[in-house]
């Protein structure tokens, strides 16, 4: 009988175990392409492997994508950085890694998921605008006001930037990745910038989050703040990228790395007293 080996459970649709090798990579790709603005061209046997179209707000952009199973196999299989666009992988372990990287493994905590479905039970897909965040809350005509000041002046930082709608909020790219995560409430809107730890005036850091940072918009000189911010985020986010930092909302922070090698440390110490 063949033995059959898996990855963690994730659950994530239609995929029940993690990823343990490239072809696992590509499959979970597929299932996330849509949640990251892309399609795809073309997949083939030579490197690259894919060629893809990703929206950048004004048009889509053709990038070319090299999957792997860590980010670190790009460099050992020595691939030529200069033919590829982006790696994605299931785990970005290349600090020094020139390209853009999409770890999926902390991609698709930040995803909603799809559960499964017998074949025979239709969902109706909902459809979201702006008209359903301000019924969703009642959102007053004042706080309507600031949002759309808002919207504008956050679009307004570059043409490349645009806005994307969820269920239960709103985000702004840069134009690759979120930078601007907007709720709406009754008398007044929640905003989450990407910080990459720095401070923003108006903008107090989330609690066990170090990238992230919150404001709370209810009047026109909370919103200057913001607006000032919100540039600041965009800057930010876009050197972040050329740094090739992993930005999403369940990346590892910086002291959750120095606790997990903390960690590893002193369980290799703990395994060669053993030995």
């Amino acid at each position: 009988m063949e033995q059959s080996v898996v990855g963690g459970l994730i659950n994530f649709r239609g995929l029940v175990y993690s990823p343990i090798n490239e072809q696992g990579v590509v499959f979970l790709f597929g299932r996330v392409l849509e949640d990251l603005n892309m399609y795809i061209e073309e997949v083939r046997t030579k490197y690259p492997d894919c060629v893809a179209r990703r929206y950048t707000g004004k048009g889509w952009e053709r990038v070319y994508i090299e999957f792997e199973y860590t980010s670190s196999n790009f460099e050992q299989h020595k691939h030529d950085p200069k033919e590829c666009s982006i790696i994605v992988c299931w785990e970005h372990d290349w600090p020094d890694c020139p390209l853009e990287v999409i770890e999926l493994k902390s991609l698709i905590k930040e995803l909603p998921n799809k559960l499964i479905e017998r074949p025979d039970v239709v969902t109706q897909k909902a459809e979201y605008d702006l008209g359903h965040h301000y019924q969703r809350k009642n959102v007053s005509k004042p706080t309507q006001l600031l949002y759309e000041k808002l919207d504008r002046g956050v679009r307004g930082i570059d043409k490349a930037v645009w806005q994307k709608f969820a269920k239960t909020a709103i985000t702004y790219y840069s134009p690759e990745r979120m930078f601007i995560y907007v709720r709406l409430r009754k008398g007044s809107l929640r905003v989450d910038f990407y910080t990459n730890r720095q401070q923003f005036d108006g903008v107090k850091n989330i609690r066990d989050h170090e990238n992230w940072g919150e404001a709370k918009i209810s009047n026109e000189g909370e919103l200057q703040k913001a607006l000032v911010a919100g540039r600041q985020s965009y800057e930010i986010m876009k050197q972040a990228i050329r740094d090739n930092i992993n930005t999403g909302w369940y990346a590892l922070t910086p002291k959750e790395k120095v606790g997990r090698e903390v960690a590893e440390e002193d369980e290799e110490e703990v395994s060669s007293e053993r030995s």
